[in-house]
């Protein structure tokens, strides 16, 4: 299992976030996988990241579709896969109706038809093919040509069995949040490999990130979470995740408590199938760096 770091635009600036993956390359990290919030974009931060830190994947997790026409996506994203010296990974979702309805002010109708025909759209783009594309929700008709790009992984958003198909089946893999280990063996990956090779594709990369904090506070460390994050659990994706996970909020996710805690919680993703693990450091400034520390020194299952 391949271990990143997740950085969190929201509110840090662009010196900040290129100085945090270029700390996560040093410190011998795989990927650094960037938010997409109201702040920077994702995609040309990760771009410039890879440029000037070399030797590290860079990847977003995730960008929305929904205010994204996949042609202009698609030129983002192999500008960005040039830029970094084709070490990008683009996640993309449909996030949620409270945001797209809310902020955008765009109708959130049928996001697994809209994700599919998304993706049905975006990858020929990626791969610089000419694309006339005629569906329920969206339509296409270009083509992107960026010399030197080659077309980046795709990774989608997938929690729900319907999201999880249309990941195997059109997609490199899926990116979670809010899913334990238990819920990667037991429901994530048997739905996401089989629609991979019910379609003929490779196994999917499955990429699971989860807040964690070393640290003498757990308790402290999950009201802070539950104080700042909670509203989510609210969203229906993730509602529906934590009541397959019998959980009643999003910080009862968060992987906290000493090394050996930790040590183990990661180990459980690694032996569910995760196939990567992005740690999103939780807690106060000491807990995150000490957490970084710890986690870099671990020896899980699967890595080199």
């Amino acid at each position: 299992m391949r271990v990143g770091v997740y950085l969190n635009t929201l509110g840090t600036d662009l010196d900040t976030l290129l100085g945090r993956a270029r700390a996560a390359a040093d410190m011998g990290f795989a990927s650094v996988f960037l938010s997409q919030l109201t702040s920077l974009d994702a995609i040309a931060v990760a771009g410039l990241g890879a440029r000037e830190v070399a030797g590290i994947e860079v990847g977003t997790a995730v960008v929305q579709t929904y205010p994204r026409h996949p042609l202009a996506l698609a030129v983002q994203a192999l500008t960005a896969q040039v830029i970094s010296g084709n070490r990008f990974t683009l996640g993309i979702g449909p996030s949620h109706r409270q945001i797209i309805e809310g902020s955008y002010g765009l109708p959130y109708e049928r996001p697994a038809r809209h994700t599919r025909e998304y993706l049905t759209a975006l990858v020929p783009l990626l791969r610089g093919e000419p694309t006339e594309y005629r569906g329920e929700t969206l339509s296409v008709a270009g083509q992107v040509e960026v010399p030197g790009a080659t077309p980046p992984p795709v990774l989608l958003s997938a929690l729900g069995p319907a999201m999880l198909r249309i990941a195997g089946e059109l997609a490199d893999g899926t990116v979670t949040t809010w899913t334990g280990a238990a819920a990667i063996a037991e429901h994530i990956v048997p739905r996401i490999t089989e629609a991979a090779r019910a379609a003929g594709r490779p196994a999917p990369r499955i990429v699971a990130s989860a807040l964690v904090a070393v640290t003498a506070d757990p308790e402290g460390v999950r009201r802070q979470v539950a104080e700042q994050l909670g509203f989510a659990a609210g969203f229906a994706s993730y509602r529906a995740m934590l009541e397959l996970q019998g959980l009643s909020g999003l910080h009862e996710t968060v992987i906290a408590g000493d090394e050996r805690t930790v040590e183990k919680e990661l180990t459980r993703f690694a032996d569910a199938g995760a196939t990567d693990f992005l740690v999103s450091p939780a807690g106060n400034e000491q807990d995150r760096t000490r957490t970084l520390d710890v986690v870099r020194a671990l020896r899980l299952p699967g890595t080199e």
